[in-house]
Formats: C-alpha cells, sequence, structure tokens
C-alpha cells in the first residue's frame, strides 16, 4: 500500500478553486485568516484581486458571502469545519440557507482526523448541523478526486453548499475511467449480497478493505459510496436494504445526526431494516495523531468488518 497516491482534501479544494480561477470570472474566494490551512492559498495566488480574507470573523464572513452572491457572484466562504459550522452557524441559517442563496461553503478540517488540534477542533457534529437547514446541500467526498469534481459541480447548485473536507492525506480510490460525479448520487463500488456498507468521506476507503477482510471470511459486502448526504440518493439506498437485509453505516463523524442517522431516516419511513452505526459514539475526541485517534475510535476497517459480521445476526 507504500505506492498508493494520498492526498488530503483540502488540497483538492485549494487545487479545484485555483483551476477554476482561469474560467470563471465570478468567482470569488472567502478565508478567514486560515489560506494556508485551508489552501485557498492556491486561488489567492492564482488570483489575487478575487480573493478576500475576512479575518478571524467567520460569523460577518458568512454576511459578506451572503452579500456577494446576492449580487450574482459564485462565492466559496472557507474555513475550518468547527467554525463553519459552529460559530457561525445563526448566520449561514439567516443569511444564506433562509434567502436560498447560492453560497459555497468550504468546510476544511472536517471530523476527528485533525488529530493533534483536539476536541474544540474536531468537528463531528457539522453534518448534523447543516442537515437542519432548509435546502442546503452537503457534500462530503471520499478521495482528492471527488473532491475536485464536488467543487465543480458545486457552482451549479441552486442554493447553499456545504462541503467537507479534511487534513489527513487519504488513498485516491476514484481514479477510473468510468468516474462520474453527481450531486445527490450514490456509487456503488463493490456489490455483494450478505450485507451493505453505506460510507461516506474517508470512511469509503476503510469500508473498501473491510469489505475485502470480509470476503476472506465467506462474507459477501456491498459497499456504497454516499459523498453527497444531503439530498441523499434514496433509491441505492432502499435498493440495498431489499437485496441484502441489513446495513453498517461509517462516517467520521457522530452516529447522531450524520450519515447514519440519513439513512436510517429513509428506512424507516419506507423500508425497516436493522442498521448498525460505525462513527463517534456521543462523546469528543482526544488529541493524538490522526490514524491513531482514527482507530481509537473504531473508525477503520477492522471495526467496520467487526460490526457487518455481527449486523449479519440482526438479519431477519
Amino acid at each position: 500500500m507504500a505506492d498508493v497516491k494520498k492526498v488530503a482534501t483540502r488540497d483538492s479544494y485549494g487545487s479545484a478553486l485555483a483551476k477554476l480561477s482561469a474560467t470563471r470570472p465570478d468567482l470569488v474566494v472567502l478565508d478567514a485568516d486560515l489560506a494556508q490551512a485551508t489552501k485557498t492559498i492556491k486561488f489567492k495566488e492564482a488570483c489575487p484581486e478575487r480573493f478576500i480574507d475576512c479575518g478571524i470573523a467567520e460569523s460577518n464572513m458568512m454576511g459578506v458571502a451572503a452579500g456577494l452572491a446576492a449580487a450574482g457572484k459564485k462565492v466559496f466562504a472557507s474555513t475550518f469545519a468547527m467554525f463553519a459550522a459552529g460559530r457561525a452557524f445563526e448566520q449561514v441559517r439567516n443569511s444564506i440557507g433562509y434567502p436560498h442563496l447560492p453560497v459555497n461553503i468550504g468546510a476544511t478540517h472536517a471530523g476527528i482526523s485533525v488529530g493533534e488540534d483536539g476536541a474544540t477542533h474536531q468537528c463531528c457534529e457539522d453534518i448534523a448541523l447543516m442537515r437542519t437547514i432548509p435546502g442546503m446541500t452537503i457534500i462530503n467526498p471520499s478521495d482528492d478526486v471527488e473532491a475536485q469534481a464536488a467543487v465543480e459541480a458545486a457552482l451549479d447548485i441552486d442554493g447553499p453548499c456545504y462541503l467537507r473536507f479534511g487534513r489527513l492525506a487519504v488513498p485516491v480510490i476514484n481514479d477510473r475511467p468510468d468516474y462520474k460525479f453527481e450531486v445527490g448520487k450514490g456509487v456503488l463500488l463493490r456489490d455483494g449480497k450478505d450485507v451493505t456498507i453505506v460510507a461516506t468521506g474517508l470512511m469509503v476507503n476503510e469500508a473498501l478493505i473491510a469489505a475485502e477482510d470480509l470476503a476472506k471470511e465467506g462474507v459477501d459486502a456491498r459497499v456504497i459510496n454516499i459523498h453527497t448526504i444531503k439530498p441523499l440518493d434514496k433509491d441505492i439506498i432502499l435498493k440495498a436494504a431489499k437485496e441484502t437485509g441489513v446495513l453498517v453505516t461509517a462516517e467520521e463523524h457522530s452516529v447522531i445526526g450524520g450519515l447514519g442517522s440519513a439513512v436510517c431516516d429513509v428506512l424507516c419511513e419506507c423500508c425497516p431494516t436493522p442498521v448498525v452505526k460505525v462513527g463517534v459514539q456521543d462523546t469528543f475526541g482526544k488529541s493524538g495523531p490522526a490514524v491513531e485517534v482514527l482507530k481509537l475510535y473504531g473508525l477503520c476497517a477492522e471495526n467496520i468488518a467487526k460490526q457487518a459480521k455481527a449486523a449479519l445476526a440482526l438479519k431477519k
């Protein structure tokens, strides 16, 4: 695995913005004094006249973004997920969500893989918060290819969009000729008949590894990549529930309000099916190396496989 290409999706975010700067004269990028960390520095270097550093004032930045969007600009407002979804929630809700403005929120350093920055910066609540805002699209890409495609696709979304990026470099898994990114469409990465693993973000690669490990034990696991958490691809979820009879969700987020909750909402209404959630179990994180922290909280292939085997006992 040493030769597998790894890229942090925050780097993908910056690269995509820099690329778009040449073809989208209406594109404006805002940041909250974190351009080096969010990688919007790449856009600033390519197009400084359309980059605005709003300082350490995230709530104000969202208001500026709303004004620019209302004036016809294509806007990306960038900061850490903890500040975008947490500190600036009121402004995102009232200034962007309520008037349904096409502001794209580039939220980097999401999830527990921020590692050494500790619990105050390990945002595992942002998807839950953004899901409650009417009309908000939520995209959580799994790798470099998907992240860059998501940034470009966000320009055509009607209304606000929350894009979730990570600090940790993750394997590139979507570099194949037939790859196509569609907002609101899940991706079947591996077919299987015994259990379905529905994953998002960096947990998609872990889900694929878990499926291979399960196959060695005779368990045939289906793997679905959900890059768009809202709107959720209900059809691919319902089909998996009917065909495999049990699901495991995997996310770098709290098990409350995130992907697992979104999947359960669909199934409870349309096709009651047992679901086991792999995620942060209603607790705060701890400071430490990202990979070790992920493993500590069970956000790894080993635990996904373990939970998938336990889920088989829940099948009707």
